[in-house]
C-alpha cells in the first residue's frame, strides 16, 4: 500500500515451469515490455483485417446461394410434401417448376391459343363483319409477338444471360399478357355462343401449370350437407391433379378434390381425408358426384350414375365454413392462390354443380344418364356468367348427353 502508484505485468508460465523465476523475469526492461505490447497490437490488427475478409467472403457466397436456391428444385424423391390431411399445412413447401419448362409451357399456351384463332376463321368467313376480321389480325399479330417474346427468353436462359429475379419479371409480363388475350379471343368467340344454353360449355386445362385456372365468382355458404357432381374427362399421369379446390381464412384444405401422384383420387373435409374408388384416368368423359353429411361425417361416391364406395367419421359435425374462395383446376395453399404445377389438373370439366343436401341415387343416376331433366346446383350452378378463367384455360361448346353415344 505505500507504493503508491502501481502496473501489474502478466507473465506466461510453463506448466512446470518455476512461478518465482518467472516473476523475476517479468522484471525485465520497459524495452523488451513495450516490443511485446507492439508485437501483440500488431497480431489483433492483422486477426482483425481477417476476420472483416472472411465476413466479406461469407456475404458474397450467401448471396450467390440465394440466387442458385430461387433457381434450384429443392425437392427430393420421396420427400416434399405429405400426405394431405395429416399436417397443418400439407400442401406448401414445393418448389416451381424451372424457368426453362415455365417459358416452355406458355410457348404451348401460345399454340393452343393459335388453334382457337384459327377455328374462328370458319366463322369469320360466315359473318364478314370487318370489325371481326380486324379483331382477328391485331389477336394473331399479339400471338406472334408473344412466340419471339418466349423464344428470346428461353434462348437467353440457355445462354445464361437472364437473371432469377428478370426471368421472373419477363414471366409475369408474359402470363399476363396471355389472360388478357385470352379474354379477347373469348370475346371473339363469343359470337358462337350466342345460341346455346348458357351450361352447355366444358373447361379446357391442357397443360400442368400454376397459371391456368378458373374461378368461381361466389363463395360457399356454411353447410351441414352437401353434393358435389361435375362431368370429368383426363388421362394427366402421374395424377390428374385437383379438379376443385375451396379455401377458406385460416384453412386452405376446407373442402379439396384431389388425385396427386400415384395416390388415388381423395376428398378432403377440413384437412381429414377419405380415399375415393373412382377408375376415370382413361381419357374419357365420366360424371362423377360425391356427396356428404356432417352427422358421423356419412360420405357416399358415384361414378356414372353407380355408387362405387361410401363411408362414415369424415370430419363429422364439422360444417363447410362460408366466406371462401372457390377455385377450379387448381389446389390453393393460400387463400385464393399458392397454386402448384404438380398438384393442376390436367383435362376437361364440365357441369360442375353443388348443391347445399344429398341428393339421392336416383338423382345422381339421372345427371349421369341424362335420363330426366338436369338439375342444377342450388348452390353453384354450371353456368358461363358465374365462372372466370385465367391464364390461357378455354371453354368450348359441350354437351353431356352426346358422350353417352
Amino acid at each position: 500500500q505505500g507504493l503508491g502508484q502501481t502496473r501489474f505485468i502478466c507473465t506466461s508460465v510453463p506448466l512446470d515451469g518455476d512461478v518465482c523465476a518467472a516473476s523475476a523475469l517479468g522484471t525485465g526492461s520497459a524495452e523488451e515490455l513495450k516490443g511485446t505490447v507492439l508485437q501483440l497490437r500488431e497480431t489483433v490488427l492483422q486477426q482483425k483485417e481477417t476476420i472483416m475478409n472472411q465476413k466479406e467472403t461469407i456475404r458474397e457466397l450467401t448471396a450467390k446461394l440465394g440466387r442458385c436456391e430461387s433457381q434450384s428444385v429443392l425437392e427430393l424423391p420421396g420427400e416434399g410434401k405429405g400426405r394431405k390431411g395429416f399436417s397443418k399445412n400439407t400442401m406448401g413447401d414445393l418448389s416451381r417448376p424451372a424457368a426453362a419448362e415455365t417459358l416452355s409451357q406458355l410457348g404451348q399456351t401460345l399454340q393452343s391459343l393459335k388453334t382457337r384463332l384459327e377455328n374462328l376463321e370458319q366463322f369469320s368467313m360466315m359473318n364478314s363483319s370487318s370489325q371481326t376480321n380486324n379483331l382477328k389480325d391485331i389477336l394473331q399479330n399479339k400471338i406472334d409477338d408473344l412466340e419471339k417474346q418466349v423464344l428470346s427468353r428461353v434462348n437467353s436462359l440457355e445462354e445464361g444471360k437472364l437473371s432469377p429475379r428478370n426471368e421472373s419479371e419477363e414471366r409475369g409480363k408474359i402470363e399476363s399478357t396471355l389472360t388478357s388475350l385470352h379474354q379477347r379471343i373469348s370475346d371473339l368467340e363469343k359470337g358462337q355462343k350466342d345460341n346455346r344454353p348458357p351450361d352447355r360449355f366444358q373447361l379446357t386445362f391442357p397443360l400442368r401449370t400454376n397459371y391456368m385456372y378458373a374461378k368461381v365468382k361466389k363463395s360457399l355458404p356454411e353447410m351441414y350437407a352437401f353434393s358435389i357432381c361435375m362431368w370429368i374427362k383426363s388421362s394427366a399421369s402421374p395424377g390428374m391433379g385437383t379438379p376443385f379446390s375451396y379455401a377458406v381464412p385460416g384453412q386452405a384444405n376446407e373442402l379439396v378434390l384431389i388425385e396427386w401422384g400415384n395416390n388415388p383420387m381423395e376428398i378432403l373435409i377440413n384437412d381429414k381425408v377419405a380415399k375415393l374408388p373412382f377408375a376415370i384416368n382413361d381419357g374419357k368423359w365420366h360424371h362423377i358426384c360425391v356427396t356428404w353429411t356432417t352427422r358421423d361425417g356419412v360420405w357416399e361416391a358415384y361414378q356414372d350414375g353407380t355408387q362405387t364406395g361410401n363411408g362414415e367419421n369424415l370430419a363429422p359435425y364439422h360444417p363447410i365454413k362460408p366466406q371462401g374462395v372457390l377455385v377450379l383446376g387448381q389446389e390453393q395453399d393460400t387463400l385464393g392462390g399458392g397454386f402448384d404445377a404438380t398438384q393442376a389438373f390436367v383435362g376437361e370439366l364440365a357441369h360442375f354443380n353443388v348443391w347445399d343436401r344429398k341428393l339421392s341415387p336416383g338423382e345422381v343416376y339421372g345427371l349421369a344418364t341424362c335420363s330426366s331433366k338436369a338439375l342444377a346446383g342450388n348452390v353453384i350452378a354450371w353456368a358461363e356468367a358465374n365462372i372466370d378463367i385465367y391464364g390461357g384455360a378455354t371453354k368450348w361448346t359441350f354437351e353431356a348427353c352426346r358422350q353417352l353415344n
